[in-house]
């Protein structure tokens, strides 16, 4: 069994607490939050311990490897510390919100062989990965195009959206990361057009968008297009369709179950789509814990790795300099 600890018990990090309790690789060996509190309450619930402080995990010889769910402006930070103790790391994305915080997060971890794995989990959603690998086995012919949507079912709250960073760095840059993985080359141009037209007035308050529309193209001629909304009414919209020389493959959405009604007023009317990321993204988020307790195990550099981080920032810096200044961006002018 692999040792894990949590920083961060948080909505993502009390998930994480309870899929790494239930993994049957792994236990969960202690928790941490900057509050007090909520790390007692999820140690009473996942029964396990709260530790006092971050260097209690950091420095435990009981403990394995650790996994970041903290806000956002602490993640390089305690990646560097966990280098530097040597334990393999789990971080939620994005590594940081500033690119520079990011280039200088990697000189420092420069040359080191402790893993280090980056929350993108939708690469191991088991429609996503099949899609991805009827493309590697030819089933598509050339790829010629990727189209990612992908859309939140409900505006999220004010404070939120002041921390987030902007909608490029945390919404589009799970997608951004999924379209290297699809296309399976590096985009070389970026052009995004993007708006607040969900909510106009708090869109200009925090100079902020809420909907976007990313174009991509590789050096071979690969295209991709990403569409984002923050709020979709029919629920949460995540689609990820391939087309290729000789065909196309489509990963879907989910629902809590495929029954349909048929009626004098409704024809075909099936379950709302599955209500957020912690339901759509269930076996991904669990494949992903799978993927990390194999680096630990092995100590080699994962599947998703800090360069994959860096790399999907860039990309979201390129389509932000698209949008300031209209035009399309050559992803070297940022890299």
């Amino acid at each position: 069994m692999v040792r894990i600890a949590i920083l961060g018990c948080g909505r993502i990090g009390q998930m994480h607490a309870t899929n790494i309790g239930r993994h049957p690789r792994t236990s969960l060996a202690a928790v941490y939050d900057i509050d007090a509190g909520a790390a007692a309450t999820v140690a009473e619930r996942e029964g396990t311990r709260a530790a006092a402080t971050v260097q209690e995990i950091l420095f435990s010889t009981e403990i394995d490897a650790i996994l970041i769910a903290t806000a956002t402006p602490t993640h390089a930070d305690y990646i560097e510390m966990a280098v530097e103790a040597g334990k393999p790391t789990l971080c939620e994305k994005p590594i940081d919100l500033d690119l520079a915080r990011v280039e200088a997060c990697r000189t420092r971890i420069a040359g080191s062989s402790v893993p280090i794995q980056i929350g993108f989990n939708r690469r191991f959603d088991p429609g996503h990965r099949s899609a991805r690998n009827a493309v590697l086995a030819g089933d598509i012919g050339d790829l010629h195009q990727v189209i990612i949507t992908s859309r939140d079912p409900s505006l999220p709250p004010r404070d939120y959206l002041e921390a987030a960073g902007g909608l490029l760095r945390d919404m589009t840059i799970h997608d951004f990361d999924l379209a290297r993985y699809m296309l399976g080359e590096e985009p070389v141009e970026v052009f995004a057009v993007a708006g607040a037209l969900i909510d106009p007035a708090l869109g200009a308050e925090l100079n902020e968008v809420d909907s976007a529309m990313i174009v991509m193209r590789t050096e071979s001629g690969r295209q991709c297009f990403i569409n984002n909304s923050r709020t979709a009414v029919y629920g949460y919209d995540q689609r990820v369709e391939l087309m290729g020389s000789n065909g196309m493959v489509i990963s879907g959405n989910r629902k809590p179950h495929e029954m349909r009604r048929y009626s004098s007023k409704i024809v075909d009317a099936g379950e709302p789509y599955q209500f957020f990321f912690v339901e759509r993204y269930t076996e991904a988020f669990m494949a992903e814990i799978d993927a990390f307790v194999s680096a630990v195990e092995t100590g080699c550099q994962p599947e998703v790795s800090f360069e994959d981080g860096r790399r999907a920032l860039v990309l979201a810096e390129a389509a932000y300099k698209s949008l300031h200044e209209r035009r399309l961006v050559q992803v070297s002018e940022i890299a």
